[in-house]
């Protein structure tokens, strides 16, 4: 009796849902960041999109609708600030948790993104791992919201 060689399967880490992960969109002009954060989302289990600009960031906003996004806030072309502000006022995009990821660490910073719409501020350095845990907080919370309801 021969038996078939089979591949081995790749194994895919858990989801909470069991379902689709979730898609995150990192925005970061620096690519060794990017890098960093989208390997270590990749590893913990969700989909991840890159852009490394604010205008790039909304054109994959708008394309993907990601289910978050990670944002620098100092990007060239346009800001963080900015590309958060048009974000939430895009019908297809307005319901979208931003986290603001920024070196801008003085309060001000922070109170100015979370009234441009950041739902939440992160400053660098942030280790991967509490990125990971604050996107499942926010997603997590997120799906209490009732639908069209910030």
């Amino acid at each position: 009796m021969t038996r078939k060689a089979t591949k081995p399967e790749a194994r895919k880490p858990p989801t909470a849902g069991g379902g689709k992960e979730p898609l995150v969109l990192i925005v970061d002009d620096v690519q060794d960041n990017r890098t960093v954060y989208v390997l270590f989302l990749r590893f913990s289990g969700f989909r991840v999109a890159e852009a490394e600009n604010g205008v790039e960031a909304l054109r994959q906003a708008e394309a993907l609708v990601p289910d978050i996004i990670v944002m620098d806030l100092s990007l060239p072309v346009m800001d963080g600030w900015e590309a958060t502000r048009h974000l939430k006022r895009g019908r297809r995009t307005e319901g979208i948790p931003v986290i603001a990821l920024t070196g801008h660490a003085l309060p001000e910073h922070a109170k100015a993104a979370r009234e441009a719409g950041c739902d939440l501020v992160i400053t660098k350095p942030c280790l991967p791992d509490q990125l990971v845990d604050a996107i499942r907080r926010i997603l997590d919370s997120s799906k209490l919201r009732p639908k069209g309801g910030r």
